[in-house]
């Protein structure tokens, strides 16, 4: 009994717990129908509150913005142990691979850097989840649905230390440009000089 109880009260056990999400592995798959239902009522309902395709982009990455924030607190405690990612390439990997992985069950398609600027990058997905399941009319052909994801892009990179503007644009399928903050070129430089 004093062992059950002592393990229930444990420190690290209970702040997982209090935490509100469980750190276990457990089933990480979401039914596609359910997914598709749910995303769909989000463009929605997204759509009937903007007057413009910019601001639906907009709507949907604050949207995103708010899952890519849990997703960072929970893969770097289940995946990483804590320890963040401090290099500017070592975090576009851990995005177009483990971040992308939890999410939609493989790796992105292509991970590129801009030939006339340094500070920007491009992440390739051919056919993105989320653009599977909107039909878009053809009078507003500009949506792109992934704003979604590129919101969740955002949050990962910018909560981690990373400052950047992501926008999704339609390109080999669909390319998530990454314009990061000078700043971080600065830092990341000054950890390849030691």
């Amino acid at each position: 009994m004093r062992t059950a109880l002592r393990n229930f009260l444990s420190p690290t056990k209970l702040v997982l717990r209090c935490g509100g999400i469980s750190l276990s592995r457990g089933k990480s798959e979401v039914s596609g129908t359910a997914f598709a239902l749910l995303f769909a009522e989000m463009v929605q309902y997204s759509h009937n509150r903007v007057q413009s395709v910019a601001d639906l982009h907009q709507k949907l990455s604050e949207l995103g913005q708010h899952v890519g924030v849990r997703m960072v607190e929970l893969l770097f405690v289940r995946e990483r142990n804590y320890k963040r990612e401090t290099k500017l390439l070592s975090i576009l990997l851990f995005v177009k691979g483990t971040l992308w992985k939890s999410l939609f069950g493989k790796e992105a398609d292509k991970l590129d850097r801009a030939t006339d600027d340094e500070r920007t990058y491009y992440l390739i997905e051919k056919e993105p989840l989320v653009n599977r399941f909107v039909s878009v009319p053809r009078d507003k052909s500009s949506i792109n649905c992934a704003a979604f994801v590129a919101g969740i892009i955002e949050a990962t990179l910018n909560s981690t230390g990373f400052p950047a503007k992501v926008t999704a644009l339609w390109h080999m399928g669909t390319a998530f440009m990454i314009k990061f903050d000078d700043t971080v070129l600065v830092r990341d430089r000054q950890l390849e000089g030691r």
